[in-house]
C-alpha cells in the first residue's frame, strides 16, 4: 500500500485541490478514481463511513475526508512526507 491513498474523481473540486497540493509538494499517492469503478467506491465508503470525497487516508489507516489545503498539509507534515 501506497503511504498516501487518494479516493477521488476529476470532476470533484476537493478532489482536484487536495491532487494538486500532493502533487505540488512532491508526495508520492496512489489515485483511486471513484467516478470509473464501483470497487473504488466501496473502498471509500468502507474507510470513511461517507460518500463524500476526497478520502485520503494513509498507510496507517488514518483517513481525512474533505480536508482543506491546511488540514492536509498539516497531516502530512506530522508524518514527515513534506517540510
Amino acid at each position: 500500500m501506497a503511504e498516501v491513498t487518494m479516493y477521488g474523481a476529476d470532476w470533484c473540486g476537493d478532489c482536484r485541490r487536495s491532487k494538486a497540493l500532493l502533487n505540488t509538494t512532491g508526495v508520492e499517492f496512489e489515485m483511486k478514481d471513484v467516478e470509473n469503478s464501483e470497487e473504488f467506491t466501496e473502498e471509500a465508503r468502507a474507510i470513511s463511513g461517507r460518500t463524500n470525497i476526497p478520502v485520503i487516508q494513509f498507510a496507517d489507516g488514518k483517513f481525512l475526508v474533505e480536508p482543506s489545503d491546511a488540514e492536509l498539509h498539516a497531516e502530512l507534515k506530522l508524518r514527515g512526507l513534506v517540510s
